[in-house]
């Protein structure tokens, strides 16, 4: 991923370094495993953990073999054998290369879940507070881009939430499906390897075993990851694609913080564009391209190919690099955001009270009209108050059709709009209950 979308963290997680550190946890894994059952001696043991570490020296130095190599791992087994010194010999003893990558990609992938879990964390907090903040505050629900009924901003925010919390679990079945690693030699049959090198290697690294690998851990896993990331990806640009919508001129509900010096447009002063949550739609498109090279990448020949290795040294780093990007800046957006209460009480008139034909529909029909012709009815009421401008409440209370069956003082309570939302601390209990149940 580039610089401009990359914060420090989780850079390092999936930095060059920290992906050979994980090889050497492995390797170190297996050099103990091995002296363990005896075959490599205590004191080689000793001196490889004491000799070995692996620095920006170490990777440039890997970096250096790679070139003669053609061959990653066989660079880095030759860079960390070097330091070793004569116990160099029983680095890599048994097993192949697979087994070091694939096991020291479950580290990192399970290292880097844990970030942009923490990372939910943070987003579903902000989305909690604005909730509670603005539990009461009416607006306008719209289907179709079209007013509907009434909601309230904070309930939109409970559905974001609850949104964001199957996001986390998913997420973290996706951290539980991948901390799986395989020390089981060239197609999975321990061929030159004990399987308690396996066994104690793997208990080590506090990883499950691939039950039944072949030469690699099965790609589905990662596709699995993959699908979390752009899942959560695609929530947030539902979100994003929200306040977007809200900010419009003409709508001007919501809006992004605008900070001190910021400026919207090269040609324009006035501006004040969504650019923070247009930036996320567009990243979360790239994460959401990524996932289909994950699926594809389950389809390897036979025991094993490498048409996959090359794809995911892209798009794991990348889809990670840039979800944790999007996560971060969604939680600023929320934290200053503005929300503009007269405006949403003023797009609401917009409709003359429109959103209450449900409610005069249901109404007519419970109380004995025939329902296509209270349909019939409140339709043509509602498209002359719409062509004529002139407030529903005011057709409703002329008409006898209506005043058959609902008083004139009735139509004020029918008319609230907090009546829509009266059950609104029922959807609070569901969401926010959770919590503590």
């Amino acid at each position: 991923m580039i610089p401009r979308y990359t914060r420090k963290e989780i850079s390092h997680i999936w930095s060059d370094l920290n992906k050979f550190r994980k090889w050497w946890e492995v390797e170190l894994a297996v050099v103990r495993a091995w002296s363990k059952l005896g075959k490599v001696p205590a004191e080689a043991v000793e001196e490889i953990e004491k000799k070995v570490e692996v620095t920006d020296e170490t990777v440039a130095r890997i970096s250096e073999l790679e070139k003669t190599y053609k061959h990653d791992v066989l660079a880095f087994v030759t860079a960390v054998s070097e330091q070793a010194g004569e116990w160099g010999r029983f680095i890599h003893l048994g097993i192949t290369s697979s087994d070091v990558i694939d096991t020291a990609q479950a580290l990192i992938m399970r290292e880097s879940l844990e970030l942009l879990i923490r990372d939910v964390d943070k987003v579903m907090e902000k989305i909690r507070e604005l909730a509670f903040k603005h539990r009461d505050t009416i607006m306008m629900g719209r289907t179709h881009g079209v007013h509907a009924e009434p909601t309230t901003f904070g309930l939109k925010m409970a559905v974001w939430y609850d949104e964001m919390r199957r996001n986390r679990e998913r997420l973290m079945g996706a951290r539980d499906r991948i901390s799986v690693g395989k020390i089981s030699g060239a197609v999975g049959t321990y061929s030159n390897i004990d399987p308690r090198v396996e066994s104690l290697a793997l208990k080590e690294l506090s990883l499950k075993r691939e039950p039944a690998s072949t030469q690699v851990v099965h790609r589905d896993r990662h596709a699995e990851y993959l699908w979390a990331v752009a899942i959560t990806a695609s929530s947030l640009e539902k979100f994003a694609t929200e306040i977007r919508h809200l900010q419009r001129t003409e709508v001007l509900e919501v809006q992004e913080p605008f900070s001190r010096g910021q400026r919207g447009s090269s040609a324009m002063p006035h501006k004040k564009n969504p650019i923070h949550s247009e930036r996320i739609c567009g990243l979360a498109r790239v994460i959401r391209s990524y996932l289909i090279t994950g699926l594809e990448n389950i389809a390897l020949w036979h025991e094993r190919d490498i048409s996959h290795s090359s794809a995911e040294r892209v798009i794991l780093p990348d889809a990670s690099i840039a979800l944790d990007y999007i996560l971060n800046l969604f939680s600023e957006i929320l934290g200053g955001l503005v929300v503009n209460k007269e405006r949403m009480t003023v797009n609401m008139d917009l409709s003359l009270g429109l959103y209450s034909s449900s409610r005069v529909l249901a109404l007519l029909a419970e109380r004995g009209m025939d329902r296509d012709s209270a349909y019939d009815l409140v339709q043509r009421l509602a498209m002359e108050s719409w062509e004529k401008s002139v407030p529903f409440k005011d057709l409703l209370s002329s008409s006898e059709e209506v005043l058959m069956y609902i008083k004139k003082e009735e139509l004020e309570s029918i008319l609230d709009p907090y009546s829509f939302v009266r059950h609104r601390e029922e959807v609070f209990k569901r969401v926010f209950d959770q919590e503590t149940s």
